[in-house]
């Protein structure tokens, strides 16, 4: 029996707008499996969005939502659960919109360990403004702003995470369906700041320029490319060579931000 997704869905808002072989509504129904399995109520739950590919999925989704400016989804988050640390709070947006444009309010973010969930979209380019490159771009790909091959080193989202102070981390793949599914759960039941990388596919703005002929061979590559953590553990370096870790891949119990503001503030009224 098919799953129902339109009980979570702006069905008006339909058909969307991503490219055909675009991955965003794998991981879209993902997420809407995971929210149901929780039994979470929609009006208690707020998503957030910047701008990019990604920031179309609020609009879709029938929960309350905001389409903010370019790198500013974490900000509008963080604003909404220290005005009321009872909702449940979801921020999205692409590797650019997160860690180029929204970079600051990235590392932050895992800094306070606020209680929210970010998901950042990793298709490794600005896809709906152009191709241009991203922090994410491997070195030596093609984009409308490195025609000659990325120059630079792209970052890690999940170390940056980690290394910043984020309390939960974890990457998946709009491959794995169930595995992105049981991710998305897993970081929405975590007390803190959890961040889950979505590795993603657009054969548009990257893959058709990058080798990958089809939007099916970019989901082979992920299916190819992605080791279980589990299993990782028990690969040396050299077979680990240009594969990448799916899973849980740091986990930790930490104060968490609003608590301790309201508790710094209690004590400062009190002085």
């Amino acid at each position: 029996m098919a799953y129902n997704y339109s009980k979570y869905l702006r069905n008006e808002k339909l058909p969307h707008i991503w490219c055909p072989g675009c991955t965003y509504g794998i991981a879209l129904k993902s997420m809407i499996r995971a929210i149901d399995g929780l039994g979470w109520e929609k009006d208690d739950i707020v998503v957030t969005s910047g701008i990019g590919c990604v920031s179309r999925m609020p609009g879709y989704m029938d929960f309350n939502t905001l389409h903010t400016t370019h790198g500013r989804s974490i900000a509008f988050a963080t604003g909404v659960k220290l005005a009321n640390p009872e909702l449940k709070v979801i921020a999205l947006g692409g590797d650019g919109d997160m860690t180029a444009i929204g970079g600051n309010h990235f590392i932050h973010v895992c800094r306070r360990n606020i209680d929210m969930t970010v998901f950042v979209f990793n298709n490794n380019i600005y896809g709906m403004t152009g191709a241009q490159y991203s922090p994410t771009t491997p070195r030596g790909s093609w984009a409308a702003t490195a025609p000659y091959g990325m120059p630079e080193s792209n970052f890690d989202i999940t170390e940056l995470a980690i290394g910043s102070g984020a309390s939960f981390v974890a990457r998946t793949t709009s491959y794995h369906t169930p595995h992105c599914e049981k991710m998305v759960k897993e970081a929405l039941q975590h007390k803190g700041l959890s961040v889950v990388e979505i590795i993603s596919a657009c054969p548009t703005g990257f893959g058709r320029k990058n080798k990958f002929k089809t939007p099916t061979s970019m989901l082979v590559d992920m299916k190819e490319r992605a080791v279980n953590i589990q299993k990782a553990a028990k690969m040396s370096d050299e077979e680990m060579e240009g594969k990448y870790k799916i899973g849980v891949l740091h986990k930790e119990e930490r104060p968490e931000h609003v608590e301790t503001y309201d508790s710094v503030v209690g004590f400062q009224k009190g002085v």
